[in-house]
């Protein structure tokens, strides 16, 4: 009797987990949904947050201190599906330069095409108190992967120079998509990865 009610225990222990896993998920795709959209942090409350996630306040506090723990945990959950998309897409592409770049570029284009909320949320230009420094933290995490690459690639030491170009491509880049999604730069999806791969190819071409 002792084992079966111990199992029981553990099968409730790990069912709760899952069930809490579940509604976190369910919390961040609402919030993804409210901060992703046209009103951004304005749109993002706790009541309505669990009302776009149908769940019960109480559940939201299970997983979140407040709106901008919420806020930050979206965030990252963007900002790593966008850098695990663009990886898979080095990984998979032909180890030829012009190949290489293209697959991320179309990887982000895609991504950010199928899903418009994490173009807005991610490479936005416009800043928050919330996510001021999470973007900061992104943007150096981009710059470092983009570096990381160029130095496997090409075999070649990292430096100052190298630096200021990993910051002009990913600022650059995230201006042009961010501009695109706005509808500022109104050009048809293969002319838009086509350019940027040009682009991002010259400007590594200072190495």
């Amino acid at each position: 009797m002792d084992g079966m009610t111990t199992s029981a225990r553990v099968y409730a222990g790990v069912e709760g987990d899952q069930r809490r896993a579940e509604r976190r998920a369910q919390l961040i795709e609402a919030g993804l949904d409210l901060l992703g959209g046209p009103d951004g942090e304005k749109a993002l409350s706790v009541r309505g947050v669990c009302k776009r996630a149908g769940l019960a306040s109480r559940y939201f506090y299970e997983s979140f201190t407040d709106r901008e723990a919420l806020a930050v945990a979206v965030y990252e959950h963007a900002v790593g599906r966008i850098a695990e998309s663009a990886l898979r897409a080095v990984a998979e592409a032909p180890q030829e330069e012009r190949a290489l770049v293209r697959a991320v570029v179309a990887t982000l284009v895609r991504e950010i095409s199928d899903d418009p909320r994490l173009g807005r949320l991610v490479f936005s230009a416009s800043l928050n108190t919330v996510l001021a420094e999470q973007r900061l933290e992104s943007v150096r995490m981009f710059v470092g992967l983009t570096i990381a690459q160029a130095v496997d690639f090409y075999d070649m030491p990292s430096g100052p120079e190298l630096d200021l170009v990993g910051h002009f491509v990913v600022g650059g880049l995230a201006q042009i998509l961010t501009a695109w999604l706005d509808g500022a730069v109104e050009v048809e999806t293969e002319v838009l990865v086509e350019r940027c791969t040009d682009l991002m190819i010259a400007a590594g071409s200072v190495r």
